[in-house]
């Protein structure tokens, strides 16, 4: 960063870890722990899609290395999610399966287009969590949905305290965007 985007307040974007996505398995044992929580199986990456025959190609190779396990759709807003699906204790596969939908768009070049991947998390009592990672960040927060487009915030906060040096955590809760019908949610 140069002295010019100092002085106009300017910032480099963080460049993201996908690798960090790997700390989730040992994350969720901590996490069921603290709150009862269990990985669902389930995990989404949330892409725009772009025009033009490259990206079709790099996002049907990423749908190709999952087969089967893998469902798209669209949501409002414009992003296009694909949806994987694993057994339950299968955590790390998912989250190595994630990954690699990742890696493969941004290895075609197409990083900038990447929203976010989450994995779900579900207890007895049934509240449901995502642990959301922001691509363009490089961290990860908690995502608790209640009914008629509600948050569970205590549980929010009580995941992030259990998520606390285990994941990179978004630090400003500004930027804990609601992901409200996300597929695997």
């Amino acid at each position: 960063m140069g002295w010019l985007d100092s002085l106009l307040g300017r910032s480099k974007p963080v460049k993201p870890d996908l690798d960090a996505l790997f700390a989730l398995p040992s994350a969720a044992v901590t996490l069921q722990a603290a709150t009862g929580l269990t990985p669902t199986g389930l995990g989404s990456v949330a892409f725009r899609a772009a025009e033009g025959g490259a990206f079709a190609s790099a996002e049907q190779d990423a749908k190709a290395l999952l087969g089967d396990r893998v469902e798209e759709s669209r949501d409002e807003y414009g992003y296009t999610w694909l949806l994987v699906r694993r057994a339950p204790d299968a955590l790390s596969d998912l989250v190595t399966e994630l990954h690699a939908v990742n890696s493969t768009l941004e290895s075609a070049g197409f990083g900038p287009s990447l929203l976010c991947s989450l994995v779900s998390f579900t207890g007895e009592d049934s509240r449901r969590l995502a642990v959301v990672y922001l691509y363009k960040r490089g961290t990860f927060y908690p995502f608790a949905p209640l009914r008629g487009q509600r948050r569970d915030n205590a549980l929010e906060l009580q995941a992030r305290g259990a998520l606390d040096g285990e994941l990179p955590l978004e630090p400003d809760l500004s930027r804990w965007f609601p992901v409200w019908g996300a597929p695997g949610l």
